[in-house]
């Protein structure tokens, strides 16, 4: 009687097995100098922080990467895979205030800059280790052994000298740019640093008036950051939809035709007329609080794509000192 073998597979051993063949035959160096000379595909591996440890979406990102690098491979091109560790940041920063107790840019200068600095250089690498084993254990080629390191000179060096480039060609240029900014770090921040503290609360909204500059009518507006208001300096319709003048409770009020209903609940008004948000343009209104006076011409109302009719009243406050949207629609007006 044929019996069938064993059907047993591990498939921890078999990777540890390919592991250790790929190792003895030196089989990831050899991928790439036998194509020397071939046409290159340029791999910039975006580097980790090695202050934490890695998680499944880093082993996730780190596997993709692989696909196309042996695909591209397999088509013949040379691929110099360098590995690299982000050595700056705030999450690096924040480990190390952590760490020594600190709780601010003060605290951090009294400790003293060059001190903190070189706590910081130690703890860039805790779990170093960790992701050296995780990236061999996912079979993910990469050259770890001579690995960039942003902190280093030569890694700095090489930042300024292509900012030089960029100088020399004419492709930098003096701007301002919106962003988030933490009091207590002293610094800017960025989108991801941002994430990294997400929660969901409650923001309070409200319903403003503004007064037309030479009418007896108001635009009614909407905005969830009413601590801006002061800021204001236009209202944002969209110009493609419909808007309409109304009287109601003895007020002329101008809003979004599609968010009357919602914002009215089924109240009575009288219709005045109906106008798209492109006529509405450059209608002038008085400011809330007037304070200030802008260098340039201000409180009058600017088209935008990004108004929706989701909520409020498809008229939207705008102050370009906080917000990417406010801003860049700022510029263009």
């Amino acid at each position: 009687m044929i019996r069938s073998p064993p059907q047993k597979y591990d498939p921890k051993h078999v990777e540890e097995q390919i592991r250790k063949l790929w190792v003895k035959h030196n089989i990831f160096q050899k991928s790439i100098t036998q194509r020397d000379g071939a046409s290159a595909y340029v791999f910039l591996e975006g580097p980790p922080t090695a202050n934490g440890m890695p998680h499944p979406g880093h082993v996730l990102t780190r596997i993709v990467k692989d696909l196309v690098l042996r695909y591209q491979a397999m088509n013949g091109y040379y691929i110099e895979r360098k590995g690299g560790w982000d050595t700056h940041g705030l999450p690096v920063e924040i480990e190390v205030e952590k760490k020594l107790g600190l709780e601010d840019k003060q605290a951090i200068e009294k400790y003293g800059v060059k001190r903190f600095n070189e706590e910081c250089k130690k703890s860039v690498f805790k779990y170093e280790n960790a992701w050296v084993e995780m990236t061999h254990r996912i079979g993910f080629w990469l050259d770890m052994d001579n690995p960039y390191i942003t902190l280093k000179n030569e890694y700095i060096e090489s930042v300024w000298w292509s900012l030089q480039q960029a100088w020399e060609k004419k492709l930098l240029y003096k701007g301002h740019k919106v962003v988030p900014y933490c009091p207590r770090c002293g610094t800017a921040l960025s989108a991801h640093e941002i994430s990294q503290g997400y929660k969901t609360v409650d923001d309070p909204s409200i319903f403003v008036k503004f007064k037309l500059k030479h009418e007896d009518a108001y635009f009614l507006a909407w905005t969830t950051t009413p601590w801006t208001l002061i800021s204001n300096v236009a209202l944002a319709v969209h110009p493609n939809q419909p808007y309409i003048k109304i009287k109601y409770n003895g007020e002329t009020l101008i809003l979004a035709e599609e968010r009357a209903g919602t914002i009215l609940k089924g109240e009575e008004y009288e219709l005045v007329d109906r106008i798209t948000g492109k006529e509405l343009e450059h209608t002038e209104y008085e400011p809330l609080f007037p304070y200030a006076k802008p260098k340039t011409k201000a409180w009058y109302v600017v088209l935008a794509d990004f108004v929706t009719m989701d909520d409020g009243t498809g008229i939207v406050h705008i102050a370009p000192a906080f917000g990417e949207d406010d801003y860049n629609i700022g510029k263009k007006y």
